[in-house]
């Protein structure tokens, strides 16, 4: 069954945990619980003591019974009221120490799931590249809910073995050698337990990391299927679905043989330990020949240890399984812990000004100001892989790049696709950190700022905006969360002067659906805008957000955009000629260098680089272009 396995190797970010640092990690979870942790620990005491008092009055119970000459119906009565509220009372323990249980477990809970969702959302945009968000749900949302499974199995446990240690206790106040009989079987149970360990964390491990790949893979298709029927591609990501789901059938079921086997086992052992305790017992209540009662065991009390064998076999059975699972949530706390440790990459330290050699992180990061919106690149090295890869042949996407941009100045950045005009605005928003040279705002070093601080006055329009599941005014207003009605609107008015308002259903109030799939491209784009006008950023980013919408829709983002750059810095990457044609300076690159820059006219004049790109993508789109094309036309239909 080995071929099942492939493809399920670990992320780049697991590491491996000892079960002790493992356990002593998740009972730091516990410790603001501890008066509700008493309280249950209380409760399956009880629980347990209620639990055993109802087989040792029973064994009372056939005693008198046999040896009275009469059995008065108030005896039976007693006896079996006896039994009953034991019962009530063994119910009413189990359902405090249930309450609890639940309610401590739960908080934990959320609390894991807080952290581990906290530090998800705290890494660079590399991590999400990197590794398919599937999995990362997998992990938050699944393993999560098997840890507390495994706590929540460990107090049943523990309750079932404080009702063996009592019994235990009492057994052998009765028969010194039956109970020794009865205690001599626990070596097998646990001999049992410690051979499945290793087997059943491994199999457990392998089903976690598949059930992660099913989830990726549903999401990825979820997400594309717009692609997928356009491409009529439906039958090729149902294929990769169906392999995938043979191979978590192959993961599970190894996985269920695995640890479905140690329940026969344990139960031949077992009734090979009730055999040997029926005859012993037996021979233990005989009465000899000479009439003597000393050391005879009776009726009564070998029911007792009859019932002993069921409530002793049956903990054992579940220590011994329990390891199986304790694996099993250990292996989930395993991913949960390795997603939570992970450090992100882009971290806020101080630099000495003078050197640039790094120094401890700073217990907090420089407060930002308002910013003038200066931004200045110096020998900047960065790549999308590390350091590493890199060396082996990996690409450098800006090997040394140099540029200063002064602050309200309007910079466009044109060039081939994969120059690196897009990653100069990553950078810039600190999605990503890079790995040599410096990039400053202010003359200050972005990564010794407050990073949320830094990112509130920076706008990006990004060329797919992202809307989430809401009303259009939600989604203006998730610029500035605080901002008022009015204000969503005053930003809305400036696009345009809010004419597509008009063309939404319910304006403001229209719901823009998942992802923002009830308005055009053009209309979420739209949105974005907006979103960015709220938020009055100091450096505005406009990356290719007009190259997917109609030129009316262009019309109107462009009157936006004049007032979004007026008086800030902005940084323009975009194929129109609108957006770039006006801009203060053109910076022409070509495989992460600068290789030419400019005004449009100077540029055009020196019929380099840019002229080149000009003829190729924005010609088209100028008036004298659209006029000469015109009159070839005209000329054509006359002759």
């Amino acid at each position: 069954m080995g071929f099942i396995l492939d493809g399920l190797d670990t992320e780049a970010y697991d590491r491996n945990y000892s079960d002790r640092e493992l356990l002593v990690r998740v009972l730091r979870y516990f410790r603001p619980h501890r008066r509700q942790i008493a309280l249950v620990a209380v409760a399956i005491a009880l629980n347990s003591a209620a639990g055993t008092g109802g087989p040792i009055l029973i064994s009372k119970g056939i005693d008198v019974l046999r040896t009275a000459q009469h059995a008065s119906t108030g005896i039976m009565l007693l006896f079996t009221g006896g039994v009953l509220l034991l019962g009530a009372l063994a119910w009413g323990f189990n359902f405090i120490q249930q309450f609890f249980s639940a309610r401590v477990v739960g908080d934990v809970v959320l609390k894991i799931r807080e952290e581990v969702f906290a530090a998800t959302i705290q890494h660079d945009l590399s991590f999400y590249d990197e590794h398919p968000s599937g999995k990362i749900v997998s992990r938050i949302t699944s393993d999560t809910q098997d840890l507390s499974d495994v706590v929540t199995l460990t107090t049943n446990l523990l309750s079932q073995v404080l009702l063996v240690v009592i019994l235990s206790a009492w057994l052998l106040s009765i028969d010194v050698r039956l109970t020794l009989l009865l205690v001599g079987m626990t070596p097998i149970a646990i001999t049992f337990a410690l051979s499945f360990r290793r087997i059943a964390r491994t199999v457990t491990q392998r089903a976690r990391r598949v059930t992660a790949k099913i989830n990726a893979q549903i999401q990825e298709s979820v997400s594309g299927i717009t692609v997928a029927k356009t491409f009529r591609q439906e039958q090729a990501i149902y294929n990769t679905f169906a392999e995938n789901n043979r191979q978590a059938y192959g993961v599970g079921l190894r996985r269920g043989l695995t640890l479905d086997t140690i329940f026969p086992i344990m139960g031949a052992s077992s009734g090979l330990g009730v055999a040997l305790l029926i005859y012993a017992g037996g021979l233990a209540t005989r009465t000899p020949a000479t009439g003597d009662l000393a050391g005879v065991v009776s009726p009564g009390n070998w029911y007792l240890f009859m019932q002993a064998v069921g409530f002793y076999w049956w903990p054992l059975i579940n220590i011994a399984s329990f390891w199986s699972q304790f694996q099993d949530g250990l292996a989930a706390a395993e991913r949960v812990f390795a997603l939570i440790d992970l450090e992100p990459k882009v971290v806020q330290t101080a630099l000495r000004p003078a050197d640039g050699e790094p120094v401890e992180p700073q217990a907090a990061s420089q407060p930002v100001s308002k910013l003038r919106g200066e931004i200045a690149f110096k020998n900047l090295r960065f790549s999308y892989v590390t350091d590493e890869a890199a060396s082996r042949g990996g690409e450098v996407v800006l090997p040394d790049f140099t540029l200063t941009i002064r602050p309200k100045e309007t910079v466009a950045l044109v060039g081939h696709t994969g120059a690196g005009k897009s990653s100069i605005a990553r950078l810039i928003m600190r999605f990503y950190e890079f790995q040599g040279g410096e990039l400053t705002a202010d003359g200050q070093d972005i990564r010794g700022l407050d990073l949320g601080e830094y990112r509130r006055q920076i706008g990006l329009a990004p060329q797919e905006p992202f809307l989430f599941s809401g009303t259009v005014r939600e989604n203006i207003r998730y610029g500035l969360r605080d901002a008022t009605d009015a204000g969503v609107l005053a930003a809305a008015m400036q696009i345009g002067g809010g004419d597509w308002l008009a063309d939404l259903p319910v304006g403001l109030d229209t719901d823009v659906g998942e992802r923002g799939a009830n308005l055009s491209m053009g209309q979420r784009q739209l949105v974005a805008l907006a979103r960015v006008i709220l938020k009055d950023p100091a450096i505005f980013i406009l990356d290719e957000a007009t190259a997917s919408v109609d030129p009316f829709t262009e019309a109107q983002i462009q009157e936006g955009l004049e007032t979004i750059m007026r008086d800030r810095t902005a940084i323009v990457i975009a194929h129109r000629l609108s957006t770039v044609k006006h801009a203060d300076r053109i910076i022409v690159m070509d495989q992460g260098r600068i290789i030419e820059e400019g005004k449009h006219d100077a540029l055009m004049a020196r019929g380099g680089h840019y002229a080149g790109l000009y003829n190729t993508y924005f010609r088209h789109q100028s008036l004298a272009y659209i006029e000469s094309f015109k009159r070839e036309g005209r000329s054509a239909g006359a002759s």
